[in-house]
């Protein structure tokens, strides 16, 4: 009976500790779309408290539409807590960006229908697609296989995604990013970086009642960090929201520019 017990300690270990790994940031794109960046690439990254073991896990890659199709193994690596692993994919023709060291550099890439693949890494499709990070190389069927370590469908067409709606799309010059630990919500969790967000909430760190924005924004939502939807705008565009009725805390805002969707964490103080 003991022993038995400590097995299935063992299990559940393993199972809480996978979660802690989490697909932190996703960048595509090609030479069609314009791309600057010279690869894709993905970003894994440990939010737990205990180092873990991706000992043959895979990275696997699906269109918008349609099942898993390619996939790549993982070499064995422990990533402690804390700890991003950066996985250089694909090359994109007239990028002019190197991104930093990777980490992994991926290679052989197989169909999961047997057919040949020559690509070096996975080509990500800066629009919309579907990542999972899986513990074996078993097709994801979605983003609930038993398997499924962590799962982003991006991009507007993406048909599964963790949650109530898919992550943004990449841009040419930057890629998505993981504002939440992870709130199994594609949506809110992740966010464009850099100047393609730059403006959206002009004070992130509220000391009033008003979150201001940078220019007008549509079908503005404020989430709590429970995944729940605490205010929404009155209005279908809005400048700013009043939060007055919202207490101390941190929340993520959500809405629309230039029919991009956006989401970024805010402070109330």
């Amino acid at each position: 009976m003991k022993k038995t017990f400590t097995i299935a300690g063992l299990i559940l270990f393993a199972v809480v500790a996978h979660a802690q790994i989490v697909i932190n940031e996703i960048y595509g794109g090609n030479e069609n779309s314009g791309a600057v960046l010279k690869n894709n690439y993905i970003v894994l990254k440990n939010i737990g408290n205990v180092p873990v073991s991706l000992s043959g896990a895979t990275i696997q890659y699906a269109p918008a539409v349609g099942a898993f199709n390619q996939y790549h193994t993982l070499p064995d690596f422990t990533l402690n807590p804390d700890q991003t692993y950066l996985i250089q994919e694909a090359g994109i023709s007239g990028g002019t960006i190197n991104l930093p060291t990777p980490d992994y550099i991926a290679t052989t890439v197989t169909n999961f229908d047997a057919t040949p693949n020559q690509s070096k890494g996975l080509h990500i499709s800066g629009v919309s697609g579907k990542i999972a990070l899986a513990a074996n190389n078993v097709q994801v069927p979605g983003p609930i296989s038993s398997n499924v370590l962590d799962f982003v469908g991006y991009g507007s067409n993406a048909d599964q995604f963790m949650g109530d709606g898919p992550a943004p799309s990449p841009t040419i010059t930057t890629g998505i990013k993981r504002i939440m630990g992870s709130s199994n919500d594609n949506q809110v969790d992740f966010s464009l970086e850099g100047t393609a967000k730059s403006g959206f909430v002009q004070n992130p760190f509220i000391k009033g009642n008003e979150i201001v924005f940078g220019s007008e924004i549509t079908d503005v939502k404020v989430y709590d960090t429970f995944r729940r939807v605490v205010k929404k705008a009155p209005t279908k565009t809005a400048l700013a929201l009043d939060i007055a009725e919202l207490p101390k805390g941190t929340y993520i805002v959500t809405g629309t520019i230039n029919n991009v969707p956006i989401s970024q964490k805010i402070v109330r103080d």
